[in-house]
């Protein structure tokens, strides 16, 4: 396997996460805007985020939305 890495493409906010150098032999669209990039063996070799700006932003305020709704957690002492 190869070292991940990921490229944003400002001008198109695309979010591009590759985990090899295999060459895509297919794809598969998990959800709008978001599509699992495959190898010839159907593995999973990269991930792209259309309007990455906009998936970015609205998964932190869930985050933190859940984080506010489930209130303090006590602290150990």
């Amino acid at each position: 396997m190869n070292k991940p890495r990921m490229m944003y493409f400002e001008a198109d906010d695309v979010l591009h996460l590759a985990i090899s150098d295999e060459t895509e032999a297919g794809s598969v669209e998990l959800a709008p805007n978001i599509t699992v990039e495959l190898n010839d063996q159907g593995e999973m070799i990269g991930i792209e985020i259309l309007e990455a700006s906009r998936f970015v932003r609205d998964s932190i305020m869930e985050s933190v939305q859940a984080r506010v709704l489930r209130g303090p957690t006590a602290q150990p002492a």
